[in-house]
């Protein structure tokens, strides 16, 4: 490994962002308040020499849905001349959304899934009918941002179908329960940061060409909702130094994970100062322990 390093922190980002990161600026504030080196590079960028950073931090690299065998080969090039985190393991696993079978096989409460893999020829209407489903959401198994996720109700039966069938095609879909709860109770997205959960916002649903809409502010977490992110996070690859799980009231009542979040979450940290030091202070351990 190169210990010539001149930066102690690069932040992966991409090239071409899909939308504006809230998290930048203050994360990048607060790390040279620490004392700390950092730098935002891209993972897609080839120039990009990421052996010059003591930790290579995934932050906002959210186009890599677009070729994620390349983004792993990547994430694999990085873990060999710098310190990844989440690590590699945990990128391999939660980049592709069929980790929510294996939570649920941890018995995990996740929202009903199905997992289809690419050229499969069940039909959604097959697919409602087995599970007594009327209103469900379709979305590829390697997504973020709500890339091409499309909330199919009996109405839109037909264009559902075909939205299915031209996923199919191409790659593994999910097919999932929509949870009504997300609109009233709306979506929660829990923030753990090196051990603890540091806050929680609101989230409110999101479908392909939408923008992200949360809480300006923190919201409580309950109890049920912090026991299963840490239900959650013990079915999951570790060491972390960062996870959002996202949950929402199930079909019977109780929370459930709509998604666990361990790649590039954005982390909400202009609502919660606290989450922002907490993090800080993990980066500039981790620096410390490879000086």
């Amino acid at each position: 490994m190169n210990h010539r390093h001149d930066l102690d922190v690069a932040l992966a980002s991409c090239l071409e962002l899909p939308e504006p990161d809230p998290d930048a600026a203050p994360l990048a504030q607060a790390l040279g308040r620490a004392g700390l080196r950092a730098s935002v590079m891209a993972w897609d960028d080839p120039a990009a020499d990421w052996s010059r950073a003591r930790l290579a931090v995934l932050r906002s690299t959210w186009n890599y849905p677009l070729d994620r065998a390349r983004f792993l080969g990547w994430a694999e090039g990085v873990d060999r001349v710098s310190r990844l985190w989440n690590p590699l393991e945990t990128l391999r696993w939660n980049t592709h959304k069929s980790y929510l079978l294996d939570l649920e096989s941890a018995a995990v409460p996740v929202v009903p899934t199905v997992l289809l893999r690419r050229g499969s020829a069940r039909t959604l209407d097959e697919i409602r009918n087995a599970r007594g489903w009327t209103d469900v959401v379709v979305k590829p198994a390697v997504s973020a941002a709500s890339y091409r996720t499309m909330r199919v109700t009996p109405d839109r039966a037909a264009e559902g179908a075909r939205h299915l069938e031209k996923l199919l095609e191409q790659r593994d879909v999910l097919v999932q329960l929509y949870l009504p709860s997300v609109e009233d109770h709306g979506e929660r997205a829990l923030i753990w940061i090196d051990g603890a959960l540091t806050h929680a916002v609101r989230k409110s649903p999101r479908f392909a060409g939408q923008e992200e809409s949360v809480s300006s502010r923190a919201v409580p977490i309950s109890d049920a909702e912090a026991r299963l992110a840490r239900l959650a996070l013990d079915a999951a690859p570790r060491p972390l130094l960062y996870a959002r799980i996202d949950v929402a009231p199930g079909p019977a009542g109780p929370p459930v994970v709509m998604e666990l979040e361990l790649v590039e979450p954005s982390l909400f940290f202009p609502q919660s100062t606290a989450a922002l030091e907490r993090f800080v202070s993990a980066v500039s351990r981790l620096v410390e322990k490879d000086r």
